[in-house]
C-alpha cells in the first residue's frame, strides 16, 4: 500500500492526512492499517468499491481516501477529501482518475 505521487512530485494523500485533525487522522489510518496488516477490512462501510468506477475508498465518517489496485495487487491511495453530499462530486472522480493516470505513467 502506498500514497500516489503526482507528476509534480507531490502526494495529495499525504497532504490530506497532514491537514486532518490528529483524531481524524488516527481514525482513517486505523482503517488503512487494518487493510495493510490483514489484507481486508471486515466492515464494508469502511472500505468499499466506488459505484460505477474502478476505484475503492477508505472511509470514516465523512473522510474519504480513494484508491485503486495496481500491479501485483498493490493498493495506491490517490488523495483524500471530506464528502458532504450523498454522491461523490464529479471533480473528485476526475481528480482520482487524473492522479491514477499520472501515477501509472511514472511506474
Amino acid at each position: 500500500m502506498e500514497l500516489a505521487i503526482t507528476a509534480n512530485g507531490r502526494s495529495p494523500g499525504k497532504k490530506f492526512l497532514d491537514d486532518l485533525s490528529k483524531d481524524d487522522r488516527e481514525k482513517i489510518l486505523r482503517v488503512i492499517k487494518r487493510m495493510a496488516d490483514e489484507g481486508k477490512v471486515a466492515n464494508r462501510e469502511q472500505f468499499k468499491k466506488i459505484e460505477g468506477e474502478d476505484f475503492f475508498e477508505f472511509k470514516n465518517s465523512q473522510i474519504r481516501m480513494p484508491c485503486f489496485f495496481h500491479a501485483a495487487g498493490r493498493l495506491i491511495i490517490t488523495h483524500g477529501f471530506i464528502k458532504k453530499e450523498d454522491r461523490i462530486r464529479p471533480e473528485e472522480i476526475d481528480r482520482m482518475k487524473r492522479i491514477r493516470h499520472e501515477y501509472e505513467k511514472r511506474t
